[in-house]
């Protein structure tokens, strides 16, 4: 079912799918059919092309003023939306962004290795980045709709690192950033690999947003 927004938003789902074989697009139909097309919008590509150009994709067809981006495997758990929009409007932030490592946020289906790792790395870009935000890897976040718009221009990484650029980014320019604590779940369907090439990719990454930012 849609996810619980306050009372007073309006809101529409804009997924995007691209190309995935596990009834992405099956399921959004069906919501469709009962939530009506003008709240359930799919808006499918033929093949993966980048996280990047996925959001791009999704605000093309926005209309609103604010963004939330999640995932659709429900790692990112829509209870926690109201506290999203909450803390926006208290402090008028530009961007919110869902924390693991602050407060009562937490990770729940990781062995302790691959939460080692993560560890390891949020401590290592936050050395190297100082950023001003607990968790830059992250992707369940609120934006202003121009502000995501700015950011896609600046940003160039691909991958992991692409959403620690955003934030980044985002303090580089001057925009306020609001955290949600929130639980991670890891997916029960599928596999989210993790091996020696994504670390390596993601070391060369952050060293070369220290050299840049």
């Amino acid at each position: 079912m849609p996810p619980p927004i306050p009372s007073g938003n309006e809101f529409e789902i804009i997924i995007i799918d691209d190309g995935s074989p596990d009834g992405t697009q099956e399921i959004a139909q069906q919501l469709i059919k009962i939530y009506g097309s003008d709240k359930i919008l799919l808006r499918p590509r033929a093949k993966k092309l980048g996280l990047g150009t996925a959001y791009i994709h999704g605000m093309k067809h926005a209309t609103g003023n604010f963004i939330i981006i999640m995932d659709a495997d429900l790692s990112h758990h829509p209870k926690f939306i109201p506290k999203f929009i909450r803390t926006q409007k208290e402090s008028n932030f530009d961007i919110v962004s869902g924390t693991r490592y602050k407060g009562n946020g937490g990770v729940h289906g990781w062995d302790l290795k691959r939460k080692l790792i993560s560890r390891g790395a949020n401590f290592l870009t936050q050395v190297l980045l100082r950023p001003g935000a607990s968790d830059l890897t992250g992707s369940f976040r609120l934006y202003r709709k121009e502000v995501l718009q700015k950011l896609m221009e600046k940003c160039v990484s691909k991958g992991y690192v692409f959403q620690m650029e955003m934030i980044v980014r985002a303090r580089q320019l001057g925009y306020s950033i609001g955290e949600v604590p929130i639980s991670f779940v890891d997916r029960v369907y599928g596999e989210s690999k993790l091996g020696g090439n994504e670390i390596v990719s993601f070391l060369k990454g952050l060293l070369t947003l220290f050299a840049t930012t």
